[in-house]
């Protein structure tokens, strides 16, 4: 499979990576973002399309394009007698999922790296794709530490 390569968003680099926050923990410690992990759950879902590898391998690629991701690998694996789970490779990170047709369940793990990407975006997309009626989402700031930024890091 040839790597997708977005041309949303050319620079998955921490160049511009923006501060959110100067907080004070036992010392002397600031944080900048190192990107966004969005957990997803869906309920009462399309159990065909969640018990379907190809239709499950799809909505992973096109998430990646929605979040403005650049994807390096996919590998999904069906179960018998049924479910899906599948992890894409990210310049940004990775996408997971873990679907349960038997009760109309998936979960869902999209972590980007970089200002650029909106993972909240391919989180709706899923959602969307597989027919959900409930869904949770979770949406965490992954923070590092400025003072492991002391190295210069290009793309």
């Amino acid at each position: 499979m040839e790597p997708f390569v977005s041309d949303l968003h050319p620079n998955p680099g921490w160049a511009n990576a923006e501060k959110i926050n100067n907080i004070e923990s036992s010392g002397k410690v600031s944080y900048e973002k190192a990107g966004r992990h969005c957990i997803l759950e869906i309920y009462e879902c399309d159990q065909a399309k969640l018990n379907d590898e190809a239709f499950v391998r799809t909505t992973i690629t096109s998430s990646v394009k929605m979040a403005g991701a650049t994807l390096i690998n996919l590998i999904t694996h069906s179960f018998k007698p049924q479910g899906v789970t599948g992890l894409a490779l990210l310049a940004e990170s990775h996408i997971s999922i873990h679907t349960w047709p038997e009760i109309g369940y998936a979960a869902i793990d999209v972590f980007t790296c970089g200002n650029h990407t909106m993972p909240e975006s391919a989180c709706e997309f899923f959602s969307k794709e597989f027919a959900a009626k409930k869904c949770s989402l979770k949406s965490i700031v992954r923070d590092i530490p400025t003072e492991c930024n002391t190295l210069s890091r290009d793309p």
